[in-house]
């Protein structure tokens, strides 16, 4: 029996080291961590089949939401031979539901979807933009005109850099979020330099542009005061520019002669012969 134990030892010694070895052939790289990862721990992309521990993706996709402002999730592998994208639904598993509805959201800002509706009795063609997270949509067409205007359309364009823009309610006056650029919701007409929103004194845009009249002098009048405000501090503080202005080009002017004092005690000029 004793000679017998030795044998069994090494048996035993060479299923662990046979089922270590299977068990490490079983587990997946990650390409981000650069580590070994259990097969439970490990998620493989639909679209290339390039595989990654479910940790780094979380951080990935969650950073690529913040960052990519709406844009395709693609694989984090640079090398990636197939270029893969992230699916829909594996961006919904791996961020949180706000984060997911949030890239909806983005994504849907960035290029629009058309629902195209067939009117059965004079076959009027109507389109109409829908936001993406919608699963069902139902229409109801109360009258064959009722979305004829562009005036009723709730989502446009921006007419300087092309980002959808959803007005729910408010000032016709609209600021891009994304360029910065203001315009008219109702004529698209460029904004920027109207201070005092005369736009909406006259034209097909008249009295449309959402608040009262007493309400638009009274932000005219703050421009006015801040304008006001912003001159009275350039008069009074120009005489004092004024004044000190000797004094400015003094400091400016001492370091420049000390330099030039410095080059004539370096380079001396030749005696005379």
């Amino acid at each position: 029996m004793a000679s017998r134990s030795p044998a069994i030892n090494l048996e035993d010694e060479d299923s662990s080291q046979t089922m270590a070895e299977a068990a490490a052939d079983d587990d997946g790289f990650c390409k981000l961590c650069l580590s070994l990862q259990p097969p439970a721990a490990i998620r493989e992309l639909q679209s290339c089949k390039c595989m990654f521990c479910t940790a780094c993706l979380q951080q990935y996709v969650q950073l690529a939401i913040m960052e990519g402002g709406g844009a395709p999730i693609t694989c984090p592998d640079m090398a990636c031979p197939k270029s893969g994208v992230l699916l829909d639904s594996e961006i919904a598993s791996l961020a949180s539901p706000h984060q997911a509805e949030l890239y909806q959201r983005l994504k849907f800002e960035r290029g629009g979807y058309l629902l195209h509706v067939l009117h059965s009795k004079n076959n009027l063609e109507i389109s109409k933009y829908i936001p993406a997270l919608m699963l069902s949509i139902t229409v109801f067409l109360l009258h064959p005109h009722a979305l004829n205007s562009d005036s009723d359309v709730s989502i446009k364009q921006c007419p300087m850099c092309g980002v959808y823009i959803e007005r729910n309610q408010g000032c016709a006056q609209m600021l891009c979020k994304s360029c910065k650029h203001t315009f008219c919701w109702y004529c698209l007409q460029n904004l920027d330099g109207d201070i005092f929103l005369r736009h909406y004194d006259k034209g097909p845009c008249r009295n449309k542009l959402g608040h009262s009249r007493a309400s638009v002098m009274w932000n005219r009048t703050q421009v006015v005061g801040l304008l006001m405000g912003a001159s009275l501090i350039v008069l009074v503080t120009s005489p004092l520019l004024l004044l000190a202005s000797p004094c400015i080009l003094c400091c400016v002017c001492k370091p420049c002669s000390r330099k030039k004092k410095k080059k004539k005690k370096r380079d001396p000029s030749p005696s005379s012969s």
